[in-house]
């Protein structure tokens, strides 16, 4: 016996000396760690995928990005270009299949170079004096359309730097500015607009192609590829908004020129968002994305198809009932393939050119981008999940296998406990079903109560998915030891066009009822969450939510709340936003207009019932919601005398980037939510 128990002691320390460690919790440093994947291209040969890779350091607070390979059955994977510099927009030249340009900040002002990936030699290809914003191969890699910004005076992008270089000797520093939009997004635009231009490989001036006083591609609501060059070299359609006050439209069309320069052509004339061209590989359509509405930049996005034989236009998906995301042709130029969100994932669907419907392929996974292999067997993806990040993934079209051929953060992600999402749904505003997704905390214990945390989305017209979110991380949230829910509420994206308009001139209606209800479904539903500790935070339209929810919290549902560039004054917003289509469309018109909603939905009418305890995070360089918002919240709450706290990002726009601001904002909400939630 005494043998027998001396081996199974021996045994009980060999096997736990060969145990996995327990799973930890995820911490901010994990977060900022992980390697963030991103563009897929496939070589024209099918034998590289190249891709973008962004890290950050957080000591030297700032971010790299680098160009990896990957063979397409994951076998094989390395390091292309990599060096402190942003490297980016990688795209393979038609004409040789070893070689890949890319964009790259090395020398300072953004340039086009080029790697042989066998030989590993780089070199410059553009030397535009006002940098390059994106760019695009000639069908016989000679030439490049890039994307430039320019004065609309200046006829070449170095006449333009002359003159830039003439106006930064001014010692004043006013702007004079005569017409909308003079900022956009965190920038400034000090009169001068995006433009293609037409390189040669082998040197020579740069020759515009579009129209000098409209941005080119667009500055707002345009798509990754913009810029398409006709199969036989002898076309480029872009998309343009050529309208009087482009801040308050919406009017994205598609133009044809000569690649050798002359009068565009106009090739859509409808009122809403056109975007996204793709020639077919023989040249005979172009396939795009439009929203029919004009004002609306939520609209359904359909997939057309312009016939340039005969100026007819074909709507693919009229009856898909969901927004298509982007697309690629199939090599035949037979089908294309796309994706669209469904619920809180995506549809990958194949439609033909000539006939039928969209028939979809693969089902319930959060993709971000596709691209086509050059004999169109398979598709490559952008999959992500609320517990991985962005990975490369290949889709087979014949046997519809998903194969994983990117492990970036493989060492990591065994580190960490992270559960996956549930999916529930309830009834809620209108008698509607509401999607409502849930995520348990890591060491999860069914017989503890623990505190709820309920996260709001913005857009409006956004939602919640299985995604790793490197802002509003759900297992960031959960880590400390909460539940976590997020309601679809009327609104969001990928429930059909029906839902996604109901939160328009709504925005304190059905959205906040269904919040309300399904906190309520929620507690009542699952015995573990602790219904006398649950607090909710929100950014941007989440933000303004949570500055509603301030003033509408019967019973003290949430004890405790995190408002992130939030309106908290609409009427004020309206007046310093940028792109003022937004606000014309969502609150029907202009605050002086008669059937304008601005006050029946604004949150500083009910300052006056503020007594939750809240948190108001904002950032100086946010046009799109200045951070005055933020301010005008936080003194209200001051002045009722409620709980409160202001972070103020000075640097920061609508998001927080910088790996020090990010720290900041997670140890700064996790705190608030802790004071309040844990006992």
């Amino acid at each position: 016996m005494r043998q027998v128990l001396r081996f199974s002691f021996l045994l009980l320390i060999t096997l736990s000396a060969f145990s996995p460690a327990q799973k930890r919790a995820i911490e901010f440093t994990d977060l900022f760690s992980m390697g963030r994947v991103d563009d897929p291209q496939i070589s024209p040969d099918g034998k590289w995928i190249a891709y973008t890779l962004t890290s950050h350091d957080i000591a030297e607070n700032r971010k790299n990005v680098d160009i990896y390979l990957v063979s397409p059955d994951g076998k094989s994977s390395k390091p292309l270009v990599a060096d402190s510099a942003h490297d980016l927009h990688p795209r393979w030249s038609p004409a040789d299949p070893k070689v890949l340009a890319f964009i790259s900040t090395r020398d300072g002002t953004p340039q086009v170079y080029s790697v042989n990936i066998s030989s590993g030699e780089e070199r410059q290809i553009s030397a535009v004096p006002t940098g390059v914003n994106s760019f695009a191969w000639s069908p016989d890699g000679k030439w490049l359309a890039l994307a430039t910004d320019m004065y609309p005076e200046a006829q070449t992008p170095a006449e333009s730097a002359q003159m830039e270089a003439e106006l930064a000797k001014r010692l004043a520093t006013g702007r004079v500015i005569d017409k909308l939009l003079y900022r956009h997004w965190d920038s400034w635009r000090d009169g001068k607009y995006s433009r293609v231009v037409v390189v040669p490989i082998e040197g020579r001036e740069a020759k515009s192609l579009t129209p000098a006083d409209a941005d080119s591609p667009p500055l707002a609501l345009g798509s990754e590829h913009d810029v398409a060059w006709s199969p036989d070299g002898k076309q480029i359609c872009y998309v343009q908004n050529r309208d009087r006050m482009v801040a308050a439209s919406t009017n994205n069309d598609l133009w044809l020129v000569d690649s050798n320069g002359g009068e565009p052509v106009q090739i859509t004339t409808g009122k809403g968002n056109d975007l996204g061209p793709r020639f077919s590989p023989d040249g005979k359509y172009i396939a795009y994305l439009s929203m029919p509405r004009p004002g609306f930049e939520a609209d359904q996005k359909n997939l057309m198809l312009y016939d340039l034989a005969g100026g007819q236009t074909r709507n693919l998906t009229e009856n898909l009932n969901r927004s298509v995301e982007d697309f690629v042709w199939s090599p035949d130029s037979r089908k294309l393939y796309f994706y669209a969100q469904h619920h809180a994932r995506c549809r990958v669907y194949e439609v033909g050119v000539k006939q039928g419907s969209p028939a979809v392929l693969f089902d319930k996974t959060n993709i971000g981008n596709l691209q086509i292999s050059p004999d169109g067997k398979f598709l490559v993806l952008q999959v992500q999940r609320v517990n991985l990040p962005y990975e490369l993934f290949r889709l087979d079209l014949s046997g519809r296998k998903l194969t994983q051929l990117t492990f970036t953060n493989r060492e990591s992600l065994a580190q960490l406990e992270m559960n996956p999402l549930e999916d529930y749904w309830f009834t809620g505003a209108n008698n509607d079903s509401v999607h409502l997704l849930l995520l348990k905390p890591p060491q999860f214990d069914p017989a503890k109560k623990y505190p709820l945390i309920s996260l709001i989305h913005g857009g409006p017209q956004g939602a919640f998915g299985d995604e790793f979110h490197y802002r509003w991380n759900a297992q960031m949230f959960a880590s400390p030891g909460y539940v976590v829910i997020m309601v679809n509420f009327h609104g969001s994206s990928g429930y059909g066009q029906a839902f996604c308009d109901a939160v328009s001139k709504n925005w304190g209606g059905w959205p906040y009822e269904d919040i309300m209800i399904g906190t309520k479904w929620a507690i009542k539903r699952f015995n573990f969450i602790d219904g006398s500790r649950v607090g909710a935070a929100g950014a941007s339209y989440g933000g303004y939510m949570i500055n509603w929810i301030a003033g509408h919290n019967p019973e003290e549902l949430f004890k405790v709340l995190v408002s992130h560039d939030g309106i908290f004054e609409t009427v004020s917003a309206f007046g310093a936003t940028e792109e003022l289509w937004f606000p014309l469309w969502e609150f029907n018109g202009a605050p002086w207009e008669a059937g304008s909603v601005y006050q029946q939905w604004n949150p500083v009418h009910y300052a006056n019932n503020f007594n939750t305890p809240t948190l108001v995070i904002h950032g100086e360089k946010d046009y799109r919601l200045p951070y005055t918002q933020g301010m005008q919240m936080f003194t209200a709450l001051q002045m009722k005398g409620v709980d409160s706290r202001l972070l103020l990002f000075p640097d920061e726009n609508h998001f927080v980037l910088k790996p020090q601001n990010a720290q900041l904002w997670w140890k700064t909400v996790l705190e608030w939510l802790e004071k309040y939630l844990q006992p």
